[in-house]
C-alpha cells in the first residue's frame, strides 16, 4: 500500500523528550511531518530539536507544562501562529509513582499523577481540537494499564483508565468530523519509566519504543476511511 502524502502536515506530540514520545517523534519526522514536540525539560527540547530538524521538516522544540491552562493555551497559540494548522495529535506525556499501597499513597503524588496523565490530556485536546480539521488523527498513549489493574499503582491505574474513558467519549464525539481517534496501549516497554516503577524490572523481556512508534505511524498512515480504535501492542512474553 502507497503511504499518502503527508508534505506540509503538522504533528504536536507531548512528552516528547524521551521514551515512546521521542521514538514517535523520529518515526514521524521520517516520514515527513512538520513537528512541534513539547516536554518540560527544556535541555532536552533543543537537544532533541536540533536532531530532528532538517532541509525536509520543520521542527518547534517548545516547552510546555500540560498540567497547567495558560501553559497549554500559550503552546497552542504559537502553533496558531507558526504553522496553522494541525493534523497530528501525539498525547504521550504522563508519569508514574513508585510501587505503593492505596493505604500509603501520598495526596501530593495521586495528585501529580492524575493531573499530567488525565488533565493534562484533557487540556492539550480541547486546544487541539480547535486547530484540526477532517482527516486528522489523535493518538492517546494510554498503556495497558488502561484495562488492567497492577497492586501498588492506584494513581496510575486510575488515571490511565480515567484516559481510555475520555479516548472513548472523545472518539465518538469527533467521529462525525472525520477526526480519527487511537488508543494506544502498549505493553512493558524499554523506556525510563520503570526507573521509577520498577527499577529491576527485565527489560529483556520489554519491546523498544521504536517498535511501538513504527506501530502507531502504521495505524496513522492507513487510509482516512480507516481506523484503528485501540492499539494494544505486547511483548511476545505477555505482561512481566
Amino acid at each position: 500500500m502507497k503511504n499518502p502524502p503527508v508534505r506540509g502536515q503538522t504533528a504536536v506530540i507531548t512528552g516528547a523528550t524521551r521514551g515512546i514520545g521521542l521514538a514517535i517523534a523520529r518515526a514521524l519526522a521520517a516520514q515527513g511531518y512538520d513537528l512541534i514536540v513539547t516536554g518540560r525539560n527544556e535541555t532536552a527540547l533543543r537537544r532533541i530539536g536540533r536532531e530532528l530538524a532538517s532541509g525536509k521538516v520543520r521542527v518547534l522544540a517548545q516547552g510546555c507544562d500540560i498540567r497547567e491552562p495558560e501553559s497549554v493555551d500559550d503552546l497552542f497559540r504559537i502553533v496558531r501562529r507558526q504553522f496553522k494548522r494541525l493534523d497530528i495529535l501525539i498525547n504521550n506525556a504522563g508519569i508514574v509513582h513508585p510501587n505503593i499501597t492505596i493505604d500509603k499513597l501520598p495526596w501530593p503524588v495521586w495528585h501529580e499523577v492524575i493531573e499530567t496523565n488525565l488533565t493534562g490530556m484533557f487540556l492539550v485536546t480541547q486546544a487541539a481540537l480547535a486547530l484540526m480539521r477532517r482527516g486528522g488523527t489523535i493518538v492517546n498513549n494510554l498503556s495497558i494499564s488502561a484495562n488492567r489493574v497492577f497492586a501498588g499503582s492506584a494513581a496510575y491505574n486510575a488515571s490511565k483508565h480515567g484516559a481510555l474513558g475520555f479516548t472513548n467519549t472523545l472518539r465518538e464525539e469527533v467521529r462525525g468530523k472525520g477526526i480519527r481517534v487511537i488508543g494506544l496501549l502498549p505493553g512493558a516497554t524499554d523506556t525510563e519509566i520503570w526507573d521509577t516503577l520498577w527499577p529491576q524490572a527485565p527489560r529483556k523481556k520489554m519491546m523498544s519504543a521504536a517498535v511501538v512508534a513504527d506501530a502507531v505511524v502504521s495505524a496513522i498512515l492507513l487510509p482516512k476511511n480507516v481506523t484503528v480504535e485501540n492499539l494494544e501492542i505486547l511483548p511476545t512474553t505477555g505482561t512481566l
